[in-house]
Formats: C-alpha cells, sequence, structure tokens
C-alpha cells in the first residue's frame, strides 16, 4: 500500500526587541548565564509583568504581511507545566483567543506555487536554557533567554512532503528577514521548529496518528528528519502496526528519530487567563500604521525583478533572499543601466567574497555605485572581464574607486587592431608545432593561441578583437 506524509510545522521567532516581553531585561544573545534577568523573568512572588509594546507590533507586522485575520482584542494564557528551566512553573503563552488568525504563506516547489495556510500567530515568551554537561551527572540552567518575546505561527496540515517543508520554511525566514522581526539564526535559537507528521492511505482524508518531531535545528535536517520518520510510519502500518502519537527527538548523527515522550494534548497544559495582563486590544488607527510601515515582500519582489529587469528567476530567487541584497542589486542595476551584469557581479564576486569573509552585504567595502562603475568600463571595452576581476580583488582590499586603479596599474584594455595583430603574429611565429596541429584539423589548438596571446599582454587584450582577428590570420597562415 502507498502511504503519503501529512506535515504541519510550528514556528517559533524570537523577536528582535531589545528587551524581554514583560520585563526591561535585555535580550542580547551571549551575555553570561543569569545576567539578563529580574525578578519578573525570574518568577519571583509580587512581581507582576508589563508588556512590550514593540513586540506586538512586531507580531502585528507578519501577521498583515501573510494576510491574517487581527484581533481587535486577544487573551493572554497561563500554560502550566513543570521543567528547571521555567522560573514560574508556567509561560505565558496565548490560547484560546490569539492575537493572529488565519493566513498563508506561498511556497514554490518545482516551478509550481503552493499557498501553506496558517492555523494562528500568537505572542508568548520564552523559556530558559537547559546545559546538559557532558561527562557529568548534573543539568545547568541559564535564564537568560526566560521571557524574551516569542512568536509561534502554527501552519495547516497542508504540506505534502519534505520538500515542500523546508521550501515553506525558506519562504517564512526569508518573510522575516525582510520585516526585520527576526534575525533568522537557528544556531543561536532565534528561529526554531517543531513538526507534526503523520501519514495515510493515498487517497484516504482522514488524518493518521500525529508525531510531533523536536530539536529540529537546522532547515536539512529538519528535511531528514522528516523524511525519515515518513519511512518509519509507513512501515509500521505495513506490517499492521499502530503509530503511537508521541513526541519523538532526532539524532542527526544517526539519522534516526527516538522517542521523548507521550504527546501532550492542551487540557494537560491546563490553560487559564493570565489574570496579571489586561486584555490586549489593537486599536485599527495603530494597525493602519503598522500596514503603512510594511516593505515590499520578498515574493512580490522576486516577481517584479523578472518582469522590470527581466532576469531569470533563478537570479531573482538569490538576489531576493535578503532586502538588503536585493536593495544592493537594484542599485548597481540602476547605475550600470545592465541589470544582468549587475545581477552576476552580486552573485558571483560579490557574494563570493563576502562568503570567504564570512559577512553579509551591508559589510561589503564595495559600494553598488562603485561595482556599477567597474561594469561601466567593462562594457565600454576598457576593461576585459579578467582584469576586471582583478580590479575587483582591488576595490575589495583598498576601496578605492575602479577608474583610479586602472589608471594606476595601466590596466587599459588594448582594442587597437595594429597592435593586437603585431602580438598574434609573434605568437603564431613562435609556436609552429601548435600551428601545424591547428592545420591538420586540430580546433582545440584554437585555445592555445588564444591564452599564449592574452598572456603577451598581459591580460590586456580585447578578447572579442582577439578572436576574430586571430581566426583570420590562422586562416591565412
Amino acid at each position: 500500500m502507498e502511504f503519503e506524509p501529512v506535515i504541519g510545522l510550528e514556528v517559533h521567532a524570537q523577536l528582535l526587541t531589545q528587551s524581554k516581553i514583560f520585563c526591561p531585561c535585555s535580550t542580547r544573545f551571549g551575555n553570561p548565564p543569569n545576567t539578563n534577568t529580574c525578578p519578573v523573568c525570574l518568577g519571583m512572588p509580587g512581581v507582576l509583568p508589563v508588556l512590550n509594546r514593540m513586540a506586538v507590533e512586531l507580531a502585528l507586522r507578519v501577521g498583515l504581511a501573510v494576510g491574517c485575520d487581527i484581533r481587535s482584542k486577544s487573551l493572554f494564557a497561563r500554560k502550566n507545566y513543570f521543567y528547571p528551566d521555567l522560573p514560574k512553573g508556567y509561560q505565558i503563552s496565548m490560547y484560546d483567543q490569539p492575537l493572529c488568525l488565519g493566513g498563508s504563506v506561498t511556497i514554490e516547489t518545482g516551478g509550481t506555487r503552493k499557498r501553506i495556510g496558517l492555523t494562528r500567530i500568537h505572542l508568548e515568551e520564552d523559556a530558559g536554557k537547559s546545559i546538559h554537561q557532558p561527562g557529568e551527572d548534573r543539568t545547568l540552567v541559564d535564564l537568560n533567554r526566560a521571557g524574551v518575546p516569542l512568536i509561534e505561527l502554527v501552519s495547516e496540515p497542508d504540506l505534502a512532503s519534505p520538500q515542500e517543508a523546508h521550501a515553506y520554511l525558506t519562504a517564512l525566514r526569508t518573510l522575516l528577514l525582510y520585516l526585520g522581526v527576526c534575525d533568522g539564526n537557528m544556531e543561536e535559537g532565534s528561529l526554531r521548529c517543531d513538526a507534526n507528521v503523520s501519514v495515510r492511505p493515498k487517497g484516504e482524508t482522514k488524518l493518521g496518528t500525529k508525531v510531533e518531531l523536536k530539536n529540529l535545528n537546522s532547515f536539512r535536517f529538519i528535511q531528514k528528519a522528516l523524511q525519515f520518520e515518513i519511512e518509519r510510519q509507513s512501515g509500521l502500518l505495513r506490517a499492521g502496526k499502530p503509530v503511537a502519537q508521541e513526541s519523538r527527538l532526532y539524532d542527526a548523527d544517526a539519522d534516526v528519530t527516538e522517542t521523548m515522550r507521550g504527546k501532550e494534548e492542551a487540557h494537560d497544559y491546563r490553560y487559564f487567563p493570565e489574570p496579571d495582563l489586561l486584555p490586549l486590544r489593537v486599536e485599527e488607527s495603530w494597525l493602519e500604521e503598522v500596514r503603512a510601515s510594511l516593505p515590499e515582500l520578498p515574493l512580490e519582489r522576486r516577481d517584479r525583478l523578472v518582469s522590470e529587469y527581466q532576469l531569470p528567476a533563478y537570479d531573482a530567487d538569490v538576489l531576493t533572499t535578503t532586502r538588503e541584497l536585493a536593495d544592493y542589486f537594484e542599485v548597481a542595476a540602476k547605475a550600470s543601466a545592465n541589470p544582468k551584469a549587475a545581477s552576476n557581479w552580486v552573485m558571483g564576486e560579490v557574494l563570493r567574497k563576502l562568503k570567504e569573509a564570512k559577512a553579509d552585504i551591508a559589510q561589503c567595502p564595495v559600494s553598488p555605485e562603485a561595482l556599477a562603475e567597474l561594469i561601466g568600463l567593462i562594457l565600454s571595452g576598457t576593461l576585459s572581464g579578467s582584469l576586471a576581476k582583478e580590479v575587483f580583488e582591488e576595490m575589495w582590499t583598498t576601496r578605492q574607486p575602479a577608474p583610479e586603479i586602472v589608471r594606476a596599474r595601466g590596466l587599459t584594455q588594448i582594442s587597437d587592431e595594429a597592435e593586437l595583430l603585431t602580438a598574434i603574429d609573434q605568437v603564431i611565429a613562435a609556436n609552429p608545432g601548435p600551428l601545424q596541429q591547428y592545420r591538420a584539423g586540430k580546433a582545440a589548438t584554437f585555445g592555445f593561441f588564444m591564452g599564449q596571446v592574452m598572456k603577451a599582454t598581459k591580460g590586456k587584450a580585447n578578447p572579442a578583437m582577439i578572436q576574430k582577428l586571430l581566426t583570420d590570420r590562422l586562416k591565412d597562415s
């Protein structure tokens, strides 16, 4: 029997606020353990939470961007459970009256677009962090993260494959980066994901038994964990065995999922309204103010780059990975008046150097205007492509403009026909053996002559002119 998976994802995104959701403690990552704490986030008796307005505003940005129904009134609730890194013994979250309902995220796989529905987006506080020391029989607790503001985005079970889950997370992360609400750093825990997966016979409409997967700290691991779990559940059903409803951990080293605990239901957390917080009310005027501040969204921008600049879809995908990268490209494209050349340079040399430097586009020492100036020198015939790459390397190091580097190093491309013919004749005369091979029909020898002429001119020769002149000379030789 053939089975099909049904997947839903729960994504927690840390909001880019300077202070926690209910107290003024810093949210900065990497501070010494238990230093970003106060009586409120430590859960001391008698203290009261105060809601961070910026956290609400960032959540509204996301809700509006994905087309949610924003509730004018929402309620915080206490989610009760015991764990050492939860100092109050409960987590302030939202339950039956969340801030955002509905909405969707559009993904693209295999050239086909699909809308993935959202159930809800709600605000909540993070728990602390348990640190399990290898070889020790104790666990340490760092409460710096306790009270950090999160949004939880719960998808509908609309994902039909691990590939679609990967595409969904990629699209969602890009959206969060564009909106400026989350840095998307999975290594630091600011973007986390749990997956719910079940399988059912193909054509069946009834859902199978759901298993929750945890400890998924990279997009690649999420895809691999889902693939393993789909195969595991399908194997059980084929053997006539039931699938247990449970939470499972993914072991990346062994590439398997393992039982963690029985899956909790909502009643296990004994939710009840948070008595220390008033209902959250969102006025229409505030909502319109947030709506007016939204940037052009990633998918819309991708489509515009394709239509406005006639770029291939692949280029547009890469260039819209972040808002800052897309901004950089558009400035370079307009300044150079050659969008495809700008795209090639940004996707090639610029991203290569940024990867080497482990930096992002905001730290690029070559401005988009300076890159456009370099492209202009290539298009005008002043520089060859190979020399332009040398000039770019020096621009990156010295921050000097391309024309200054070209003048100082005497790198202007040679386009004088007489000068090029002299070099070609000298190369042909110095290489009778390859000339004989070329005459005998070995066409690959032409590349040898091209390389020798470029070497003789120290890379300054105009490649298009060399090709034409060399072709004519070899015919006559």
